[in-house]
């Protein structure tokens, strides 16, 4: 397994320490119509200095629409399934966001992590408005805010890559007037989930009844089962197999995950028992014009695949155009 994470991320968190194009006349979310002729991929179309520089990471999907992050300024693109292409909706460097990672849809709310920058932010979809702001606390400690999820009750919750906490806002004080502290809600410290000088933990899912998580630690293939509600935290048992993933997705006991760090690259699909303390691996799934995919969202009868490049930005090679792959749900 290669560790190009590791190297890609950590050189996005050093670069982040030392203008939109009008809305689509549709809303979001309108139809879940599937066009026979719909693109297999969607480039990303930039303006300005950022077009050879997007390196996505993060998306999420209502109805038709998309949304994919920039890693590398903030920007939050929209894309339509049915159009080639993906244009900025929201500017990068607007109120703070200098980097977007993970990326969530919750009715009509995008929830975006900041990365390096420590932050959340939660905004309408509609009117592009600034919904809700929120920070770890400023005590010089290195954060990276990775990957949300938003249980049944609205609570969202935030994976830290390189602090060894998960965070919670309360689905009951999710618009705020300024910028709000990230509450910490379980600790791993003298867990098994062991921090270290690396990526720790990454993509994240919630369990139907907002009792138990799911959160992957990518460099060593694990998956962790946390209980969210007695701070519980275990290796799920794999039956010695590894999975390195990134964005995770949850369908029933079907653990999907997006694995760029492994060889091939590819979207993984694990079988979780009943209370989720062991899973199989069933299938991996690659395909051709994956190119480091980071996250994935289901769009229907699809999945939406990232391609983010790290590995050429860590190389300090030259990208080719960003995109997002749609292939079939494994």
């Amino acid at each position: 397994m290669r560790s190009k994470l590791t190297t890609a991320l950590a050189t996005a968190v050093a670069l982040t320490l030392v203008a939109a194009v009008p809305a689509s006349a549709h809303g979001p979310g309108h139809g879940p119509g599937h066009g026979p002729d719909r693109p297999t991929t969607y480039l990303l179309d930039p303006l300005g200095p950022a077009a050879d520089d997007v390196y996505p990471e993060g998306v999420a999907a209502r109805g038709d629409d998309f949304y994919v992050s920039s890693t590398t300024d903030g920007t939050i693109y929209r894309g339509d399934l049915d159009e080639p292409t993906a244009t900025p909706f929201l500017p990068g460097g607007q109120d703070g966001r200098t980097m977007a990672v993970g990326l969530k849809v919750d009715g009509r709310t995008l929830l975006v992590a900041g990365g390096a920058t420590g932050r959340v932010w939660a905004y309408d979809l509609r009117t592009r408005e600034l919904t809700g702001s929120w920070q770890v606390v400023q005590d010089g400690t290195p954060a990276f805010v990775n990957d949300l999820a938003v249980g049944p009750r609205g609570d969202v919750y935030v994976t830290d890559s390189l602090r060894p906490v998960l965070y919670r806002i309360d689905g009951r004080e999710r618009r705020t007037t300024g910028t709000e502290l990230l509450e910490p809600v379980v600790s791993f410290e003298g867990t098994a989930f062991t921090y270290d000088q690396d990526v720790n933990a990454n993509g994240l899912v919630i369990s139907r009844d907002g009792r138990t998580a799911v959160v992957a630690k990518t460099r060593t293939g694990q998956l962790f089962r946390v209980g969210l509600t007695d701070g519980s935290v275990e290796v799920i048992d794999l039956g010695g197999g590894l999975v390195a993933g990134d964005g995770l997705l949850l369908d029933g006991h079907r653990l999907l995950a997006a694995e760029w760090t492994a060889d091939p690259q590819s979207v993984v699909v694990v079988h979780l028992d009943r209370d989720w303390r062991s899973g199989t691996v069933v299938s991996r799934t690659t395909d051709p014009s994956f190119d480091d995919p980071t996250t994935i969202a289901r769009a229907g009868r699809d999945l939406l695949v990232v391609n983010s490049q790290f590995a050429t930005r860590e190389a300090g090679g030259t990208p080719e155009p960003f995109t997002v792959s749609r292939i079939p749900v494994p």
